[in-house]
């Protein structure tokens, strides 16, 4: 019984997998941070919600319903629906307008509500509609600073605008998910603070408390739903 998921596709285009996910029985989880936003659809009672998630910066405990339903699309970095500021969707969601049919109201127009066979299409659709849009210099921002002669500040600029969140945030999040990673392989916590830059393990426990919602001991024993 609980929350089972799976990935049915890795990266491609502007997505960077698409998922599913089930829940048999009510149960609480933990959401944990991460820096791309997403299109998710949940169908509870019969009826398929559309949610737009933005990054989030802190795990927060979430429940399902039991013999709920759901997948979604996750986008690569720099990716984001025009529609919808970036910086607004930071720790936060958006429910998609449907109409009584289904269909999802989006910029004036009607769009068929995907299923996870289709969902890559429907993303496609939204991006040859220009709603969907990836920044291109957003993983050279990411890895070199400034590019091509551009300054700090507007590269900063440039990059938040992009992602919605700093570079500094997507390292602490990247870095916190990387070692809940390596501790549910079976690392031990002295090497993943050492692995991970974390200067000591009270360092590690306050940077997983916020992140993933577990402290390294919960995750080393594991038993709990993670999608990492």
């Amino acid at each position: 019984m609980g929350l089972h998921n799976d990935d049915l596709c890795g990266p491609v285009g502007p997505l960077s997998r698409i998922w599913v996910g089930s829940c048999d029985g009510a149960t609480d989880f933990s959401s944990i941070a991460s820096a791309t936003p997403g299109l998710g659809f949940a169908r509870i009672g019969g009826t398929t919600t559309a949610h737009l998630r933005g990054p989030v910066t802190t795990a927060t405990t979430l429940s399902c319903p039991a013999d709920s339903e759901y997948f979604g699309a996750d986008f690569r970095l720099g990716a984001h629906l025009t529609l919808f500021p970036r910086a607004g969707l930071v720790n936060g969601e958006i429910v998609l307008p449907t109409l009584p049919d289904g269909r999802i109201l989006l910029d004036g127009r009607e769009w068929e509500m995907p299923t996870p066979q289709n969902v890559d299409v429907f993303v496609e659709r939204l991006r040859r509609a220009g709603l969907l849009v990836v920044d291109p210099l957003v993983e050279e921002l990411r890895h070199e600073g400034a590019v091509r002669g551009m300054p700090e500040r507007t590269a900063q600029s440039r990059f938040v605008r992009a992602v919605g969140v700093s570079r500094r945030t997507l390292a602490v999040i990247e870095r916190a998910r990387y070692a809940a990673r390596r501790l549910r392989a079976g690392a031990s916590i002295a090497e993943v603070v050492g692995d991970a830059g974390y200067h000591d393990q009270p360092h590690l426990t306050r940077a997983l408390r916020r992140m993933i919602g577990h402290t390294p001991g919960e995750l080393v024993r594991g038993g709990m739903f993670l999608d990492l």
